[in-house]
């Protein structure tokens, strides 16, 4: 049986109690664009260890598809799709692999940071059709979209606004200095996702970098400069109304298992309660398995 088609109550889900709480209709459906694993376990790696969601993943790079195929479960998919605004476009790859992208790298930008000029290198362009978020097939449902594609996030927002209807829960790379050319920045990409019903949640990452001339023995070494961000954005819980009970569900889950963000999940829990969506006494079983896991930072109460 395909796992999508599971149940989220089935076997592969019984080890997991707030799972068992909540009782989805199906696993938490996940998007990854731009699922080059260079940066380590993403954050929904929490989930795929329980097996409670499936990931569709997307990067158009060779080298980062060919290892994702080479080690992924029945889970997960992975596509070599570029996805975007439907136009033809080229990928320059470059020196470092995280530089891949759609936008031409600005050399003189590039030229303020040690070793970005080498890294932003484009030593290769293949040509492709990008493909709009809303037209791939693939993907039935996103309740959670991870996505990193080096500038090319605001594009993915504006042609994918009927598949992220029901989205949940996103996390976008933004940029405070632009690397490529033409590429929107963090206030471009937060007015998009807010028009869309999103507010910002949590920042899950900071990059900094220094600045050139000034270089230390450790090329990765930062002062203060702000360059991107990795930011989780949620469908804005003041008005709960506006979410089903099975959105209010998978963003429990997500934000509990994801992100540690256990207020948020309670507050979800709170409003299926009210509901009638989960039994009467949830806010108290899920307090109560805070109190028995002691996750990091759940020290709250009713």
């Amino acid at each position: 049986m395909n796992p999508s088609d599971q149940k989220a109550r089935g076997s592969g889900t019984a080890a997991d109690e707030l799972t068992a709480l909540l009782q989805p209709a199906r696993l938490t459906e996940i998007v990854d664009i731009g699922a080059n694993p260079i940066d380590g376990d993403p954050p929904y790696n929490p989930m795929m260890q329980k097996r409670i969601c499936r990931v569709t993943g997307f990067d158009p790079h060779p080298a980062a598809i060919a290892q994702l195929a080479a080690r992924k479960s029945c889970y997960e998919t992975y596509l070599p799709y570029a996805v975007g605004d439907g136009g033809q476009h080229a990928l320059n790859i470059c020196r470092g692999i995280g530089f891949a992208s759609l936008l031409q790298p600005d050399a003189k930008t590039l030229t303020h940071f040690p070793n970005f000029a080498e890294l932003g290198r484009v030593i290769e362009q293949l040509p492709l059709q990008t493909r709009r978020l809303d037209d791939i097939a693939e993907i039935a449902a996103v309740d959670f979209l991870k996505i990193d594609i080096q500038g090319g996030e605001h594009a993915v927002f504006r042609h994918g606004r009927n598949k992220l209807a029901k989205t949940v829960a996103i996390q976008t790379e933004v940029s405070f200095v632009p690397l490529y050319k033409e590429q929107p920045v963090f206030g471009d990409v937060d007015l998009e996702l807010r028009s869309l019903g999103f507010i910002p949640h949590m920042f899950a990452a900071t990059n900094k970098k220094m600045i050139a001339p000034m270089m230390g023995p450790d090329p990765a070494a930062a002062i203060n400069q702000l360059v991107e961000a990795d930011v989780v954005y949620v469908r804005n819980f003041i008005d709960p109304e506006l979410m089903d009970s099975e959105q209010l569900k998978h963003l429990a889950l997500i934000a509990h298992h994801c992100y540690g963000s256990f207020d948020l999940a309670l507050n979800c829990i709170h409003h299926l309660v009210a509901r009638q969506a989960i039994p009467a006494d949830g806010k108290h079983r899920y307090i109560g398995l805070l109190q028995t896991q002691r996750p990091k930072g759940a020290t709250a109460r009713l």
